[in-house]
């Protein structure tokens, strides 16, 4: 079985893990209320996606 020959030093650790740092969530306006809302997601406020009424609201 392979077994490492030497401890693998913090600094490559740290290295391997520099991509793994969470991201914020990438936000985009409604072009029809303006609202940001997540990016790829029907607008919370008023239910339109990509120009079209997807979901119903209630006002």
């Amino acid at each position: 079985m392979a077994v490492p020959k030497r401890k693998q030093s913090h600094a490559r650790t740290a290295k391997r893990r520099s991509h793994n740092a969470i991201k914020p969530m990438q936000l985009v306006y409604c072009h029809q209320c303006g609202t940001a809302a997540p990016s790829h997601v029907v607008c919370p406020k008023c239910g339109h996606y990509q120009g079209r009424t997807v979901v119903e609201t209630a006002s």
